[in-house]
């Protein structure tokens, strides 16, 4: 959120979109890369929705395409776009990864969980006593 607020003053909506509709496609070609190595490593698992493979195989060779043209046209908006994807790399470190935490960051991740659920109205709020309940 810091970042977006930080490209909305300096730049323009036109930019903003450029950084996120890459970000897009770049999750999008991932997320495909992941069903085809799961389709090879693990082909015996569970999938309420199967299809041929050439499908995803497709959708990679123009999602190639398109984010290489995109890295040639404009490598600036793509390069802060993956800077941008990279601010979550210490996010991830200090909430997920680092188990041992102390309690007082426990506190504070769960206090700011707390918050931005509330602000967004996303889930029903879980923090707090039982009494408010």
């Amino acid at each position: 959120c810091l970042a977006t607020l930080i490209i909305m003053l300096v730049g323009d909506t036109y930019t903003l979109i450029n950084y996120v509709s890459f970000i897009n496609y770049l999750c999008y070609g991932v997320t495909i890369i992941g069903l085809i190595v799961l389709r090879w490593k693990k082909p015996k698992i569970f999938r309420p929705i199967k299809v041929n493979l050439l499908i995803p195989i497709t959708y990679l060779a123009f999602w190639a395409f398109l984010l290489i043209f995109s890295l040639y046209s404009e490598p600036i908006v793509c390069g802060v776009g993956l800077i941008i994807i990279l601010t979550g790399v210490p996010v991830f470190f200090l909430g997920v990864y680092w188990r041992n935490k102390p309690k007082c960051v426990n506190r504070l991740i769960e206090s700011m969980t707390c918050w931005g659920q509330k602000l967004c109205f996303v889930v029903y709020p879980q923090c707090g006593s039982a009494k408010e309940e």
